[in-house]
């Protein structure tokens, strides 16, 4: 019985895939990134039945990720599962109010990172207790539940509870009709894979040309290293997909204010939708002047914003035409919806950010509980879809002509057993493998 379980044990573990080799995921700021999780499970008073969460990251450090979710997992052992189910909300303020931890952010870096992994192990839990995938859960929530589950500190200068109910119950009409619509065509997703930096060119031409065979319009490159080599790159993607179709590029936080301004203006002859991470993800002033100074070029940014309330300040400061949340990055479903009620109350589309290894099976839930439970709308939004790593999943991300399939498997997301023995780091059997070559 569901109100009988409860959290026995905690196992945390780094899991890190070779990305690296075949620069697959590399960037300006990330030449060589092994795609990676600080992954966790939660065992509980059913042998059956596991709660499987993780924080993306990129190879090394991964090990410090992996210590504070263990810190921070002592705290769940002993957790009778339908306490926290009964009020999410506050069970996810209890685990981001622990005063120690809290002292080494509060809401940022690894201790958060840690947060959202422990927080997506507890959601998957939920979601596999009451049968449903996570975005079917929380769809089937009532405006009421949806706002108890957000935690509205330092928000109410730009959001009140009062207003995100007033935003929630406005979606209610048509719910079902939009579930339904989710379950038989999908989101619609927009592609990296064809441009990642260490790509050649005769790669980027081929996997664009790929790209566009398999249905997809919006198409994003990866800039910022020599603006000579991002022109013919550019060049290259907007002669491949035509004048018609969107093309989108992504800095990865590598340039100064000025030198975002003057790299876009040099880059604004192929006509990008947006700038993605354009400068530092804390700079809310220098987002601002960029979006000023490069419109119509639109920016987008998230995956790499600590927390709500940066959010919040990027909002009001007309700082992004894109909110770019990230599953791992936030602290998981509770704080995603925050930002989405935010995006919402400032009219500004959610994009999600995806890519990393197990982010794209994470991140088409919370695109669709923003489209069922929040903004009610597709328009101007589109989901990140790098085609890697998705085989090492119980249910792997799906694509289909340029739209994410829905998740059916209740819970949200977990790694294959067998993936988890082989790219265990350092002792799993690739790794061991690797080191004696």
């Amino acid at each position: 019985m569901a109100g009988s379980l409860t959290i026995t044990r905690i196992e945390a573990f780094d899991v890190r895939f070779p990305t690296a080799r075949a620069h697959d995921g590399s960037d300006a700021m990330n030449p060589d990134p092994d795609y990676s999780a600080a992954y966790l499970i939660l065992h509980t008073g059913d042998p059956a039945l596991e709660g499987h969460g993780f924080a993306f990251t990129i190879g090394e450090g991964t090990d410090i990720c992996v210590a504070a979710i263990r810190t921070l997992g002592m705290h769940l052992e002993g957790l009778v599962l339908e306490d926290a189910f009964a009020d999410m909300g506050a069970f996810s303020r209890s685990l981001i109010g622990i005063s120690h931890l809290r002292w080494l952010g509060p809401e940022k870096g690894v201790i958060h990172l840690a947060t959202a992994a422990v927080l997506n192990a507890v959601w998957d839990l939920f979601g596999k207790v009451r049968g449903l995938p996570v975005w079917r859960l929380v769809a089937g929530m009532t405006p009421e539940e949806l706002v108890g589950l957000v935690d509205f500190r330092y928000l109410t200068d730009a959001l009140t509870p009062d207003q995100a109910l007033d935003i929630l119950r406005a979606a209610e009409p048509g719910k079902a009709e939009r579930i339904a619509q989710l379950e038989a065509s999908g989101y619609p997703a927009y592609t990296t894979s064809a441009g990642w930096l260490g790509y050649d060119d005769d790669k980027v031409r081929r996997l664009c040309q790929e790209a566009l065979a398999d249905g997809f319009t919006h198409f994003k490159l990866k800039v910022g290293r020599s603006l000579e080599d991002d022109l013919r790159r550019t060049r290259i993607a907007r002669e491949v997909i035509g004048p018609d179709r969107q093309l989108m590029v992504d800095a990865n936080q590598v340039w100064s204010v000025p030198e975002a301004i003057e790299w876009m203006h040099g880059l604004a002859e192929v006509r990008p939708m947006w700038i993605e991470e354009p400068t530092s993800p804390d700079d809310i002033l220098g987002h601002a002047a960029i979006a000023r100074a490069i419109t119509p070029i639109k920016v987008a940014t998230g995956e790499h914003v600590h927390n709500r309330v940066m959010f919040k300040q990027l909002f009001q400061a007309n700082a992004v035409s894109y909110a770019q949340i990230d599953a791992c990055r936030l602290a998981s479903v509770n704080e995603v919806l925050a930002v989405q009620l935010l995006a919402a109350r400032f009219g500004v589309p959610v994009c999600p950010h995806a890519g990393g290894v197990g982010l794209c099976e994470l991140v088409v839930h919370l695109a669709a509980i923003d489209f069922v439970c929040v903004s009610g709308t597709m328009d101007g939004r589109v989901v990140e879809w790098v085609d890697h790593l998705h085989e090492q999943f119980l249910e792997p991300a799906r694509v289909s002509r340029a739209r994410y399939v829905m998740p059916r498997v209740p819970g949200y997301t977990q790694l294959l057993p067998e993936s988890m023995d082989r790219y265990r780091y350092p002792d799993g059997t690739f790794w061991i493998e690797d080191a004696a070559r």
